[in-house]
């Protein structure tokens, strides 16, 4: 059994990912912005903890996952104001792994998006271009923050019922086809965090035609 603390407790991906760590045995904690949502987070199988990571500190943020033996990201400002979505993708999220450090954790799984790298990044005057400038800097945190890391970088997020099945991708396919629904994002997460193969990787993927417990022991 892990202590697993989930950032982003609400999210479409936490929502599945929750009870998949609770049904293996992992007791799972779950933090989210909105208290009107906590009946629907405690439904997972989660501790359900209200917590607004935004405006915490690194050391609100250290007690709260003290005690736990891995951190998963999967918090978002939801795009839209480029403020807030540098105060959450970036700088919360690097706060967060301060405060994992901090607390002896040494494993971070962050959730993150397929081609997150400076080179692909858009124009800065694209929509787009805030939360990728983000993310890509809180995976660069995170690649030299000697913490146990890995990066799941996922394609374009559905909401089909999940297949157990993916592809690992070196780089973002030219066929374009990168859908990969949530609730295998959630499996996946899942997987890394049971698996050390995982450990200091980056994994870019969309479903395809290998078994999840395959696929990330690479």
């Amino acid at each position: 059994m892990s202590k697993v603390l989930i950032i982003g407790g609400h999210g479409k991906v936490a929502m599945r990912l929750a009870p998949h760590l609770v049904e293996r045995g992992d007791e799972v904690t779950s933090v989210f912005r909105n208290p009107d949502h906590e009946a629907e987070v405690a439904a997972t199988g989660a501790q359900a903890v209200v917590g607004d990571v935004e405006t915490m500190s690194t050391e609100a943020l250290t007690e709260l996952v003290r005690d736990h033996d891995a951190v998963v990201w999967s918090a978002g400002a939801g795009g839209g104001d480029p403020e807030r979505t540098y105060a959450v993708d970036r700088d919360a999220a690097v706060r967060s792994m301060e405060a994992a450090k901090a607390a002896g954790i040494r494993r971070y799984v962050m959730v993150s998006f397929l081609g997150a790298a400076k080179e692909n990044l858009p124009p800065e005057d694209d929509s787009f271009f805030a939360y990728a400038d983000a993310k890509v800097a809180a995976d660069e945190h995170l690649r030299t923050s000697g913490l146990t890391y890995t990066i799941l970088q996922p394609g374009m997020l559905t909401l089909e019922e999940p297949t157990g099945q993916v592809d690992v991708l070196d780089d973002v396919p030219d066929d374009g086809n990168t859908s990969v629904s949530r609730g295998d994002v959630a499996l996946m997460t899942a997987a890394v965090l049971a698996e050390d193969a995982t450990a200091n990787r980056t994994i870019a993927f969309r479903n395809g035609g290998t078994p999840i417990d395959e696929a990330v022991r690479g």
